[in-house]
């Protein structure tokens, strides 16, 4: 693993007037890891993947981000053309519900091929060849590229989501609850999927999940909020068979339980 980090974050804090959306977050991420954020609805953890990934500006605290050439370049002061670059080439980010991260109004591979445009690629003919490519990488069947998001499953969407994020071969990839509504097999489906793809190309992810079990199987390490505060963070695994603190301890024994 790199020495440099990817990505560093410094004191993250993010309020709405007296209430804590997350509070003094700090950590990095290197290349190749995957860290899952965890804890129960309106632990901060969504709040603070989107001050993460520029979607959500901080009351307080840094994000810095490693570019291509090196250097580390603090998002927040970038200008708003940089980041939204960033946004759409060396970065992904997969949402819970698929329809918020494709566009439904246009074929399947136009969502894919849309980001490859964004990055100045103007030949049609390659475009279409490596929107097939990546649609048959995540498992969507090459004769579905002029069907609409519309017409597919809820899995098939995840999918194609995926798809067109990954692309743009990016660094750093955030997902938000990217399992929640699927059905337990289409779950498992969809993490062996993005389990191979790290493997393969060596991403970067930042998983928010309530689920210990998507965790487990995608994480190296997870970081465990409660109430706007990381409580408990280190190898997923060292924390999920060994929790410190109380509501870790709760967290897991709710899901054994089940």
């Amino acid at each position: 693993m790199d020495d440099q980090p990817l990505l560093s974050v410094t004191g993250v804090s993010k309020f709405y007037g007296g209430q804590i959306g997350c509070n003094d977050v700090s950590f990095d991420l290197y290349p190749g890891e995957v860290l899952a954020i965890v804890g129960e609805s309106g632990s901060g953890k969504t709040t603070l993947l989107n001050c993460i990934s520029t979607r959500l500006e901080p009351t307080a605290g840094t994000v810095e981000y490693a570019m291509r050439d090196g250097r580390m370049s603090d998002l927040y002061q970038m200008g708003e053309a940089e980041r939204r670059f960033l946004m759409r080439t060396d970065w992904g980010f997969v949402h819970q519900n698929p329809a918020d991260g494709l566009r439904m109004g246009v074929s399947a591979g136009a969502n894919v091929g849309e980001r490859l445009m964004a990055i100045g690629q103007r030949h049609y003919g390659n475009i279409r060849s490596e929107a097939a490519d990546w649609m048959e990488r995540v498992e969507i069947a090459v004769g579905r590229i002029d069907d609409r998001p519309s017409q597919f499953s809820g899995g098939m969407r995840q999918r194609l989501q995926i798809a067109r994020n990954l692309v743009t071969a990016p660094r750093l990839v955030f997902m938000d609850e990217p399992t929640g509504g699927l059905d337990v097999s289409v779950q498992a489906r969809l993490l062996d999927l993005v389990r191979g793809l790290v493997a393969d190309l060596g991403l970067s992810i930042i998983v928010v999940t309530h689920d210990l079990a998507v965790a487990r199987l995608l994480s190296h390490r997870m970081m465990v909020m409660k109430s706007g505060h990381v409580i408990e963070s280190g190898l997923t695994d060292q924390v999920l068979d060994d929790p410190r603190e109380p509501y870790t301890q709760l967290l897991v024994s709710s899901i054994l339980q089940v």
